[in-house]
């Protein structure tokens, strides 16, 4: 079939078995081939082609909602809604979104980026379709990874409770983006070989009416009986006990199964529970055979081999760079313990893992409890290093004030993937954590300018004694400079000159620090001599060097990589205001007050006008006159 002339998802209705795995094949071999060129999340979408286009076969979209938790696994479903002929765009710039997406599709009804979102929006759909008296289907897509947030289990609780006809997908495949974790998936693996509870429970019910009357005491206690086979038959009995009507497993690579429970669900009055097993990366052996995440999401890849095509830079990620320095400190200080949110592989902390392995703990998709969990570690005089990504960050914002900063504790929070991130576009965006952190009374935030001083940094972070303190960093690679051999304590909040100048000042830290260089350069040869100072302490700010800027006369231009509302910038128009420099003259260059979509970092900073020659020209408009005319 060619998959480009898809227009809509109305053409399964007609096709048989046979027809549908072949169309399986197609797909598979489709989203090798194109992913294998642009990258993407390759494995999840491999695992739920059948799923996929049983739901479509069965249920009407766009009248019934589906809603993939998380959006990664949407990728079929892109190519049934008439998407195939834009994958060759696939999370480039101005390309196919590799999320679901309001403004792509019709069928797109709810965006993630995030995890465990989809069983409340769920239930708002489906109040909402019960006020209007409609009668569609409400169907969450949630993976047995995303299940483990809290958000989803007290979105489970309210659904069970108010027994609202929701038809809740539960996408298993032992894994989310690194093998799952916690005792909600001990109970998942129990239900995958607990046998078909539903239909063993309904035959039971039809063999007792088929028995002739023996009395009203087996009548009376055939219900009884019926649900006394969910303890012999499903240890837990978790869904059934939150509310739900649940039928599993489902094989969810037979569409027989998949085509069968779906009309029991159709059926079922209240919440259902599906519960599929999938496998992760099926039908491509590399994807499948991957036990630790590698192939969740991917860049560009040889197909015959399943190698990576790795970038030129030879440096080290910053990612590594973080996690290895913090497992050196590691062997000198046992009170040091690392903690991530289902992040292990991405923030590279497996080696510490089988080093230290009872001094690391990943706990699953549940970034609050990580948070207040690394607290608790810090009264007890322990040194938690938190690594989580700046996207996912936000979603421990109260535990970050509440339960860190508020009592001052000493957590060493690694902020990974700060900045623009690219081809995940604006749900990971890390460009918000300097304006939430750094309003949090009691905490450090500092970025380095290299891998050099990161490895410095993260010394100083963990010979901290005084309260919370982050650390950002950007995704990909350092600039392969030298490292010095020993680590040493930044004193907190100093900052550096890298370039003197007496015409203007550019305040600036992490990855803008090239850019800042390069307008510096061209400025020079215009006869502007410009200043540019590494501003590695974000919060507290250097006030004693940002006095003797001031003191000069000399216009700042502050840079960041992160949103301008509440930032870097903002916090230095507050101490020229609060010191008195009402004259002073500053501007600033940031991210705008919008999301930024997918594509490559400079494409993006192009667009938003942050680049060397932008810069320069704005440092320019703020001279006096006299010096513009030189």
């Amino acid at each position: 079939m060619d998959l480009l002339s898809i227009k809509d998802p109305s053409f399964l209705k007609k096709m048989n078995i046979t027809e549908l795995e072949e169309l399986s094949s197609e797909i598979r071999k489709f989203l090798i081939e194109n992913l294998s060129k642009t990258g993407g999340h390759i494995g999840p979408n491999l695992g739920v082609v059948e799923l996929t286009l049983a739901l479509h076969k069965c249920f009407n979209s766009p009248e019934d909602k589906f809603l993939w938790d998380v959006g990664h696994q949407s990728y079929v479903h892109k190519i049934l809604t008439g998407r195939a002929g834009q994958f060759d765009s696939l999370r480039q710039y101005k390309g196919l979104c590799g999320f679901p997406k309001m403004s792509e599709s019709i069928h797109d009804v709810w965006e993630t980026g995030h995890s465990s979102t989809s069983l409340s929006a769920a239930m708002g759909m489906a109040i909402s379709r019960d006020i209007k008296g409609e009668s569609n289907f409400v169907i969450p897509v949630i993976g047995d990874g995303a299940l483990t947030g809290g958000m989803a289990l007290e979105a489970l609780n309210h659904i069970g409770d108010s027994q609202k006809n929701i038809t809740v997908i539960l996408n298993d495949n032992e894994m989310s983006i690194a093998p799952n974790v916690g005792a909600l998936h001990n109970v998942l693996s129990k239900l995958r070989t607990a046998g078909k509870y539903k239909w063993a429970k309904d035959e039971l019910e039809y063999l007792l009416k088929k028995i002739p009357a023996v009395g009203g005491k087996l009548a009376a206690t055939a219900e009884k009986v019926k649900d006394s086979l969910k303890y012999l038959l499903v240890s837990g009995v978790f869904f059934e006990e939150m509310g739900f009507t649940y039928f599993g497993p489902i094989d969810g690579h037979d569409f027989n199964d998949l085509f069968e429970n779906f009309q029991y669900a159709k059926k079922t009055e209240g919440p259902v529970l599906l519960h599929v097993i999938t496998k992760k990366g099926k039908g491509y052996s590399p994807a499948e055979d991957d036990r630790i995440g590698t192939w969740h999401g991917i860049g560009q890849y040889k197909i015959e081999t399943g190698d990576v095509i790795k970038s030129v830079n030879s440096a080290p990620s910053w990612s590594s760079l973080v996690s290895e320095t913090v497992r050196k400190l590691a062997r000198k200080d046992k009170r040091i313990v690392a903690i991530t949110p289902a992040m292990p592989v991405g923030s590279k902390l497996e080696k510490f893992a089988e080093e230290f392995p009872d001094r690391f703990f990943d706990v699953g998709i549940a970034e609050q409890h990580a948070a207040t969990m690394a607290a608790g570690l810090a009264t007890q005089k322990m040194k938690p290093f938190l690594a989580i990504y700046s996207t996912f960050l936000q979603r421990a914002y109260d535990q970050v004030l509440h339960d860190i900063c508020r009592q001052n504790l000493n957590v060493f929070i690694g902020v990974d993937r700060a900045g623009l991130v690219g081809a995940d576009g604006e749900t990971h965006q890390g460009v918000f954590d300097v304006s939430f952190l750094r309003h949090l009374p009691n905490m450090v935030v500092m970025m380095p300018k290299d891998e050099n001083e990161g490895q410095h940094m993260v010394n100083t972070a963990l010979k901290y004694n005084d309260g919370p303190i982050a650390m950002r960093f950007p995704r990909g690679n350092g600039y392969g400079v030298p490292m010095d051999s020993q680590l040493k304590e930044i004193p907190i909040g100093t900052w550096e000159i890298l370039r003197k100048g007496k015409d203007a000042t550019i305040l600036t830290f992490g990855t803008t620090i090239p850019m800042a260089m390069e307008a510096a350069l061209m400025l020079e040869k215009q006869g502007v001599s410009v200043q540019v100072v590494n501003a590695r302490f974000i919060k507290p700010l250097d006030e004693a060097m940002l006095y003797d800027i001031f003191k000069t006369g000399m216009p700042v231009l502050t840079i960041e990589e992160a949103i301008l509302q509440g930032g870097f910038g903002s916090a230095i128009l507050e101490y020229a205001h609060d010191q008195g420099f009402n004259h002073a003259m500053i501007d600033r260059v940031g991210i705008p007050d919008k999301f930024i979509e997918h594509g490559n970092v400079n494409e993006l900073l192009n667009e938003i006008g942050m680049t060397a020659d932008n810069i320069a020209l704005k440092l320019h408009s703020m001279l006096p006159e006299k010096k513009k005319r030189a």
